[in-house]
């Protein structure tokens, strides 16, 4: 017996091994446990003789009836020497040790005089606060547990609680524990706040197409199981719980629900990039939907963590059937598909849950939870909350039901919001389908009739944008452009109304009505994206980066995608570095006046912003001058023909400018400073332009040895280039009222040259 025990210790299973950890070395409560010790006939796994507590941990072989007598037998005999006997799933002590640990604290004595009359309280001060983060989870048992001896050992403490679900139910009530609120931040607050986005709520149950049979009734009095209380339950295939089981899980039910996830997830992905979240009922009703769907969509399967687009995400033992075990994972593996879910660029894109990640669980860019299990209060609450996170332009999360959940949603709302439920927390999606067809007519306003100083112009009509060719879709969008740039903030109001109906559309989808004027919508975008189209060379704000509501042009009405600015306006994209006459000409001669000057403001835009990065003077120049030119157009003090010849004629100007170089011999880091140097008039008359040139190319090589990468926020290398700057300019006659200014413009100057010069 003493060396089996030694063998025993020697290969521990990994539950074994994981509770020892936490044992060794008096680690728990400073109590001395033994494990693989002998007990008369028998070896317990872990045994603590000063508390008197054995616990064992039981595998999937302690499930037979057979085991399950021995066991009783083995029981009784140590209870007879004055044991309690603690038994532990390995299921249940992998998947929540902290959970385990409690319950052992429950079976051992109370620390010795704390409540019980010998060394008395920790503290009799009442200036002692208690501080509960999460304080439904464990702050009621008042009898012998936690909150008891919290309170024996701190009496006159004061206790606050923190929670974003506080409970009331008979045996656990956070209000009474704690008192009534001090403060309460609710789902409606945080929304206007912007601290979350809204919820809709889709329900799918109708749509299932099932008969009266096979729909699930849910019981008010259900009691949910938790993933280890499964475990425990699986021999009682009485109970509630696995009586709704079985229909919920039956096999014609999930293969419709699989397919309505599919297709209502894809149709969603066209307008809302996101991820999605499943919750099951049971961890064989995870297995089973996740095949059913594999079997629609196989490519997005993968035996490889690292790949794939969809996963099951739960506990289990070496007991569970064969099919389950690619599915079950050790905590470091459930850790890294965590990391790839809530990295929005991962291809993972869906996951399968029964009680995982529905608590504590991240994921920003998690747009819609499919809820295939009965849920109520708390529970559901903390479940809908992993759709609500803020991410990037993600316009609100939905929550699909295929249960018929609307009652116990709408109860747990009218307790978890200070308005009692009455204002719009999660919005049927109705509502948003209301919003939808609102921002759709002020769309249609924009493309119809309105009225010019020179008369009525008629309404726009894109009827070939769906029946059309390629060629007549795209010869729409020039003139729709000018009918939009024609009016007063034209171009400002539709891009903004575009936009918001996008996202009203991303909420409504699939829904019949936000299908039917998909193309309609299609068009919108396609205009509002040549509109909003930057210049080449400009930034992009992220806070603009349209992650969520991504353009929905179909494959079926444009295959091209968004149309290319030049290309819908009917012209070759230009080398922007050159502004050919021939080019500029074909621009002139453009039909579209209002839309002509868009695009050269965008073309001269863009050659501006290159020239920025290269020549301070030359890009402050132009765009002064471009500015306010369309600053006259705006203002109505100029017509289109005439800003077309003005913005035509800068462009020469530009490229006549790019030419100076060649004409003085100069390179373009030369002519960058000879511009800095030109921009006083009196050193070009005094100095000439020979001179000039001279200073020049001086000071390029003068700086170019000076500077490093860091230079701008070194003080002392700024001073040092400052006094050689000036003393170039000194030595060649430079004005001296007009080289501290100069001096100022050098430094500007060498700041946007000096990285490319340190790096070379």
């Amino acid at each position: 017996m003493v060396e089996r025990a030694r063998q025993l210790r020697r290969q521990p299973t990994t539950a074994e091994e994981l509770m020892w950890s936490m044992l060794c070395e008096r680690q728990f409560l400073s109590l001395k446990f033994r494990r693989q010790h002998q007990i008369g006939d028998y070896i317990v796994d872990f045994c603590c003789h000063d508390a008197m507590l054995v616990v064992e941990l039981d595998g999937g072989v302690h499930d037979s009836q057979e085991r399950s007598r021995a066991d009783s037998r083995r029981d009784a005999y140590l209870m007879s020497l004055g044991f309690t006997v603690h038994r532990v799933p390995n299921e249940r002590l992998l998947g929540d040790p902290a959970s385990v640990l409690s319950d052992l604290a429950r079976h051992l004595p109370s620390p010795a005089g704390r409540g019980v009359g010998g060394e008395g309280p920790l503290s009799l001060r009442p200036n002692v606060v208690v501080i509960a983060d999460e304080a439904h989870r464990s702050q009621y048992d008042f009898i012998d547990g936690y909150a008891r001896h919290l309170r024996d050992a701190l009496p006159n403490a004061s206790f606050i609680g923190f929670t974003g679900t506080p409970i009331e139910l008979q045996d656990a009530n956070t209000r009474a524990v704690f008192g009534d609120y001090i403060s309460v931040y609710d789902i409606q607050r945080a929304v206007a706040d912007g601290a979350t986005v809204p919820i809709y709520y889709e329900s799918r149950l109708a749509k299932l197409a099932l008969d009266e049979a096979e729909r699930p009734k849910i019981d008010p009095e259900f009691e949910e199981a938790t993933e280890g209380e499964e475990v425990e339950r699986k021999e009682k295939l009485k109970t509630r719980w696995a009586q709704l089981e079985a229909v919920v899980g039956a096999e014609k039910r999930l293969a419709i629900v699989a397919r309505d996830i599919v297709d209502h997830f894809e149709t969603r992905c066209e307008a809302l990039e996101g991820k999605a979240m499943v919750v099951c009922m049971s961890r064989r009703i995870c297995v089973e939907l996740y095949r059913e769907i594999v079997k629609l969509r196989p490519q997005w399967a993968s035996d490889d963590d690292a790949l794939g687009a969809i996963k099951v995400v739960m506990t289990g033992q070496a007991a569970d059937p064969a099919d389950w075990q690619p599915h079950i994972r050790n905590k470091p593996r459930r850790e890294a598909l965590a990391n790839r879910f809530r990295d929005a660029a991962d291809s993972l894109r869906m996951v399968l849950v029964r009680d995982m990640w529905l608590t504590g669980f991240d994921a920003p860019s998690l747009s819609t939870m499919y809820l295939d299990k009965p849920m109520r209060g708390h529970g559901l609450m903390q479940a809908i909350a992993r759709v609500n996170r803020v991410f990037k332009d993600k316009p609100g999360g939905l929550v699909v039901d295929y249960l018929g959940l609307a009652q116990e949603l709408k109860a747990a709302l009218a307790t978890y919001t200070e308005s009692g439920g009455m204002g719009s927390t999660a919005l049927d999606q109705d509502e948003a389908v209301a919003v939808m067809l609102e921002k759709y007519e002020v769309c249609c306003d924009l493309f119809g009739s309105f009225t010019t100083p020179e008369g009525v112009v008629g309404g726009f009509d894109w009827a070939k944008w769906t029946t059309g060719t390629p060629q007549e879709r795209l010869g729409l969008l020039p003139p729709a452009q000018e009918h939009i740039l024609r009016q007063d903030n034209g171009k400002e109001r539709c891009v903004r109304a575009v936009r918001e109906l996008s996202q009203a559309f991303a909420l409504a989808v699939p829904h019949a009505e936000a299908l039917r004027i998909r193309d309609d919508v299609a068009f919108f975008q396609a205009v509002q994206a040549v509109l909003a189209k930057r210049a080449p060379g400009d930034a992009r704000p992220e806070e603009e980066l349209d992650h969520a509501v991504r353009r929905i042009i179909s494959r079926a009405v444009a295959p091209e995608g968004v149309m290319d600015i030049f290309a819908a306006a009917g012209l070759q994209k230009p080398d922007l570095s050159i502004l050919s006459d021939e080019f500029l000409a074909e621009v002139r001669g453009m039909p579209q006046r209002n839309l002509a000057v868009e695009l050269l403001q965008k073309l001269l835009k863009g050659e501006i912003a290159t020239r920025r990065r290269k020549n301070v003077v030359q890009a402050r120049s132009f765009a002064k001058m471009l500015g306010e030119t369309i600053r006259r157009y705006q203002n109505r003090a100029i017509e289109a023909a005439q800003v077309i010849e003005e913005l035509i004629q800068l462009a020469r100007e530009m490229r006549e400018a790019s030419a100076r170089g060649e004409r003085f011999r100069l390179s373009e880091d030369e002519l960058a400073f000879y511009d800095a140097l030109e921009t006083n008039d009196s050193a070009v008359k005094v100095l000439g332009d020979e001179t000039l040139r001279a200073i020049a190319r001086e000071l390029v090589e003068t700086v170019r040895k000076n500077v490093t990468i860091d230079w701008t926020l070194r003080e002392n290398v700024r001073a040092q280039l400052r006094v050689l700057v000036k003393r170039i300019l000194r030595n060649h006659g430079y004005p001296p009222d007009k080289q501290e200014k100069a001096t100022q413009t050098v430094l500007e100057q060498a700041a946007l040259l000096s990285g490319e010069w340190a790096g070379a």
